[in-house]
């Protein structure tokens, strides 16, 4: 039987034609099969480069480019054009086999041999060569095949290599860029998709080939899946990973394993892609967890896509952390009376009062948690000889004396009164697991895992039994945005040698990500497993504007020139639900959201999303997870950001200070990373120090 694979810029060009030959060409090729043995044939090409290319009529005017296999019925569709344009790119392309990881290529033979004399004679006027540092043996270990060598050896700009990209080999122009970058040929190896050099590969069985890149051409079973395929206009990570992306997703793990990398570089898709491939092992129940609900209703909605049927979508739970752990907490003790803030930092101050103590509400909330719950205290003497380091206010003994009687009042009050914080209940949830034999889960996935807090991370642990592939985590500390910093390792988990670092950002411009990511430069953020994150080497593909910094001399001039950018935008043609705006504090979020309903602008809020086509404003904290086509950051200046309310003075704390600082540096990034295509700044007075202007 025929078997058809899709090429992922194939599906791209048929998704964006028109209804009519979309659908034109779902029906040719839904019926493949019975094209084989009937009238509906494959055509050779004159003059071509690589004989195994064949046309295929859609219609009088649209022609399908196949890879046909010299032995075997499996065929692959690489392009659907105009007729004459079908035959050109069929003379013009070859296929061929990556010898480092095994998968297939297309490259454009006639744009490598045009371009080749252009780079050679401007070699000829200087002695440097972009990859002088990169020995030939190093470049073949990665791929980099004999033509494309040539090549590599002639450039002598980055520019150079960017324009190359239409017409490279992909995996190898991957490798090079990834050189180009500043990245070691270990860093390299690992970005393209594991250990290279482990495996000889037949570079002349394309067959196999195609069958082992999953992450670009999409193997159809039958007529009605792929009919299925181009009469859905739905995202492309739904089909298609990055090798690296696919071999996290898939791979299995010994114990638990994690995924990085920069914004944008797909580790949600990973993680979700990991819970289906993991719900399709029929071997128990999958939680795909995170941090806020939102977040989870965005996940569980996704998910529900990518899992299609209901035979497997009943495998996994998808809940925000709190949402599992007030479950265990539920079916054991009831539901519980949850604490509001209003009404426990009145609590705090109660209790201080009448101890006489100085200590402030804030303080004595963040201490029970931040050391107390964190760090597992049940006595005086144990917090006595806790680990402070980064709280914020040193203390001398007998203050610790009396700190400890003011947590132990408010933790006896609020058990005698039956009242409890949601910390409590995760506390508690997790001492109910661990005396279960069962455990809920088989395999649990943690997405933005930067946010969770160790009592958190302990109620993980304790839902799922110790065994292989039985956590997975992604997440990326630069994002972190709140004031816990546990250690894996302390919580009980151990990834040890299964760590994977994504690299390529799929949704934001490289002059937006390239302006972001020098906001934290040379800044050294944890990984929370007691080493450094690195962000060198991300890096986007797609091109476009740099970003709009703005300065204006009052509030007013800022305010103004927001609605203006925004109906510049809205006239552009832009929807209202592919703009966001959001700010530091909740004044500006609110005088934002005035100005422009006064304005006549439509606008929601970010936390209600689905509120119709808005312009979406909100806090910068608000922005995690979220991405949006045009995105106004407000309020970027230097009284504004950081927030003076959210930053240790330096003479209480230095190590508070300077984790404060990153923490604000890391809200603003996340802020502005939520940007696709267009992102604008500003601020009145003098620029935040956060940002290069």
């Amino acid at each position: 039987m025929a078997r058809l694979g899709i090429d992922i810029d194939c599906l791209k060009d048929v998704l964006r034609m028109e209804a009519p030959v979309r659908e034109r060409v779902a029906e040719v090729f839904g019926k493949f099969e019975e094209a084989r043995h009937t009238g509906l044939h494959l055509e050779k090409v004159n003059n071509a480069r690589d004989d195994r290319l064949r046309t295929i009529r859609v219609d009088l005017s649209w022609r399908g480019v196949v890879l046909a296999p010299e032995t075997g019925d499996s065929y692959t569709l690489l392009k659907v054009l105009g007729h004459d344009d079908a035959y050109r790119w069929a003379q013009r392309h070859r296929v061929s086999v990556n010898a480092a990881n095994g998968r297939i290529e297309v490259r454009d033979l006639d744009a490598i041999e045009a371009a080749l004399p252009e780079v050679t004679n401007e070699a000829q006027q200087t002695t440097d060569r972009l990859f002088d540092h990169v020995s030939d043996g190093d470049l073949e270990r990665l791929g980099i095949d004999e033509q494309t060598r040539a090549f590599a050896r002639e450039l002598t700009r980055v520019e150079q290599l960017e324009r190359a990209r239409a017409f490279l080999p992909a995996t190898q122009w991957d490798a090079l860029y990834g050189l180009a970058a500043g990245m070691t040929p270990e860093e390299v190896w690992a970005d393209i998709g594991g250990d290279v050099e482990s495996t000889s590969y037949d570079t002349q069985d394309v067959d196999a080939a195609v069958a082992r890149t999953p992450e670009r051409v999409l193997l159809v079973d039958g007529p009605a899946e792929l009919m299925h395929v181009f009469r859905q206009s739905f995202a492309l990570w739904r089909i298609y990973l990055h090798p690296l992306q696919y071999q996290a997703a898939h791979s299995s793990f010994r114990g638990p394993a994690r995924i990085t990398g920069g914004p944008g570089t797909g580790k949600t898709v990973a993680a979700l892609h990991r819970a289906k491939h993991l719900a399709l092992q029929d071997d128990g129940q999958v939680l795909l967890t995170t941090f806020t609900s939102a977040l989870a209703s965005a996940l569980r909605r996704d998910m529900m896509l990518l899992l299609e049927t209901p035979e497997v979508a009943h495998r996994v739970a998808v809940h925000n952390v709190d949402q599992v752990a007030h479950r265990v907490f539920t079916e054991r003790h009831g539901r519980p009376a949850i604490l509001d803030k209003a009404d426990e930092f009145a609590i705090w101050k109660r209790l201080a009062k009448r101890r006489s103590a100085s200590f402030g509400e804030q303080f004595l909330y963040d201490e029970w948690r931040q050391v107390v719950l964190a760090q597992q205290i049940t006595s005086a003497g144990a917090y006595l000889s806790a680990k402070r380091a980064g709280r914020g206010r040193k203390l001398a003994p007998q203050q610790r004396v009396q700190l400890w009687e003011i947590i132990w009042d408010f933790q006896q009050e609020l058990q005698l009164a039956d009242r409890w914080t949601h910390e409590m209940v995760c506390v508690e949830a997790t001492r109910i697991l661990n005396e279960l034999p069962e455990k809920p889960y088989r395999h649990v996935i943690v997405d933005e895992a930067q946010d969770f807090s160790p009592m958190q991370w302990r109620f993980i642990r304790a839902a799922v039994a110790e065994s292989p592939d039985d956590i997975f985590i992604a997440g990326d500390t630069h994002q972190r945005i709140y004031n816990y910093r546990p250690s894996l390792r302390e919580v009980g988990i151990n990834i040890g040698g299964r760590s994977t670092r994504l690299t390529l950002n799929y949704r934001t411009t490289a002059e937006i990500l390239a302006w972001s990511l020098s906001m934290l430069h040379d800044v050294a953020i944890d990984d929370m497993n007691e080493s450094l994150e690195k962000i060198a080497g991300c890096r986007s593909y797609v091109h476009g504007d740099p970003p709009t910094l703005r300065q204006f001399p009052t509030p007013y001039d800022e305010r103004e020139a927001l609605v203006g950018q925004i109906r510049t935008w809205l006239r552009a043609g832009v929807e209202p639900g592919e703009i966001a705006v959001a700010a530091r504090s909740d004044i500006l979020v609110r005088d934002a959201k005035e100005l422009l309903q006064r304005q006549g602008v439509p606008v929601g809020s970010l936390v209600k999303q689905g509120t119709g086509n808005v312009v979406h404003v909100g806090t910068m904290h608000g922005m995690k997870g979220l991405e949006f086509r045009c995105v106004v950051v407000i309020g970027v200046g230097e009284n504004q950001l950081p927030a003076r309310s959210a930053v240790t003075p330096v003479e209480e704390d230095e190590l508070a200070h300077a984790h404060d600082i990153q923490r604000e540096r890391c809200v603003l990034f996340v802020a502005c990373t939520r940007a696709r295509e267009q992102l604008y700044v500003s601020w009145h007075g003098q620029p935040s120090p956060f940002i290069s202007v």
